[in-house]
């Protein structure tokens, strides 16, 4: 059990972020031991044999694989710094990532329970030259394995931030640290996780607490402390139909609102941004909105802004209407 004291102004500093770094850190966790998370099998299955084929996964992988453990183990802080903002770009993490003081990364490294294998011991002897491979094997492993179904994911996390922005403002801090994971219980005056391997001190006055949905990291959690701000990854919600073929809109709804319009609802499970949802149903970023504005208008969709994206969603009666139609 891992007890991370929250003060009171340390809780108004809770905030949440989105982070490349920790997908592909939790991604390799599952590339590691699939049967654990058998939820991403459709993933595993279709960019493993690409990552093998590079060098980046299995018998043959660098250190990136060396790095990150498969179960519990003990994973290197440095390998995910806080992120800066909501929502930070794989370079600006991997700028952070390659400017790592080497006694920070030596640190981390006498960490790791027995015999260095080769390429963690030239990491131990040489840490920039090191930084420098690693976050090349980072960027070649992103544009392999996550860039191509990132909109997707990234719309998830998105819809993930906005619950919990919405529960936050309805049960408070309590309410919402209760609710992250089953292993996570806010107690007293402290963030109780029942995860071991977790060197995160108590969270002094001024810090805060960096909370990131993961879709990963399922279904467990990840808890680390990287500098002064400790991090706790979490699963984000609506992980079951992350790999799903896109939902088909009922023919009866097709038949009142057309099938561009219908399809569009069907694709509002989550808050989606115009452009994602151009890519998911093939329409025009023109057409998407003309459709959004009609929907809006007859009350079964509703939009706001976070941060410089506008996110649609259907309403109640949207819900009902794919429901009774289906």
């Amino acid at each position: 059990m891992v007890a991370i004291g929250l003060s009171a102004g340390a809780v108004a500093r809770v905030r949440f972020a989105l982070s490349c770094l920790w997908e592909v850190v939790a991604s390799v966790r599952v590339l590691r031991d699939p049967g654990e998370h058998a939820i991403h099998l459709p993933w595993v299955n279709r960019v493993r044999p690409r990552l093998v084929e590079a060098g980046l996964v299995g018998p043959n992988g660098g250190l990136l694989w060396q790095l990150v453990p498969s179960g519990p183990g003990y994973l290197a802080d440095f390998l995910t710094p806080p992120p800066v903002g909501l929502a930070p770009e794989l370079g600006a993490e991997l700028d952070v990532l390659r400017a790592t003081p080497p006694g920070t990364v030596r640190a981390h490294l006498d960490l790791y329970p027995g015999a260095r294998p080769p390429v963690l011991a030239a990491l131990y002897a040489e840490p920039e030259d090191g930084l420098r491979r690693l976050a090349d094997e980072i960027a070649a492993y992103w544009r392999l394995a996550l860039a191509p179904g990132w909109p997707r994911i990234r719309a998830l996390l998105d819809a993930e931030v906005f619950r919990r922005a919405r529960l936050l403002a309805e049960d408070g801090a309590a309410g919402l640290l209760n609710d992250l994971h089953e292993r996570v219980r806010w107690e007293g005056d402290g963030l109780r996780i029942s995860q071991g391997h977790c060197l995160a001190p108590d969270v002094p006055d001024g810090t805060g607490l960096v909370l990131v949905p993961s879709v990963f990291v399922w279904p467990s959690v990840l808890s680390i402390a990287a500098g002064d701000v400790p991090q706790l990854a979490y699963p984000a919600r609506g992980l079951g139909t992350l790999w799903e073929c896109p939902p088909a809109a009922p023919d009866a709804l097709v038949a009142v609102l057309g099938r561009g319009r219908a399809r569009l609802l069907a694709e509002l499970d989550a808050p989606r941004s115009t452009t994602e949802l151009a890519r998911r149903t093939g329409l025009s970023p023109a057409g998407v909105s003309q459709h959004l504005t009609a929907l809006r208008a007859a009350g079964l969709v509703v939009t706001h802004r976070q941060g410089r994206s506008l996110l649609s969603n259907r309403t109640a009666v949207a819900e009902a209407l794919l429901t009774a139609s289906t």
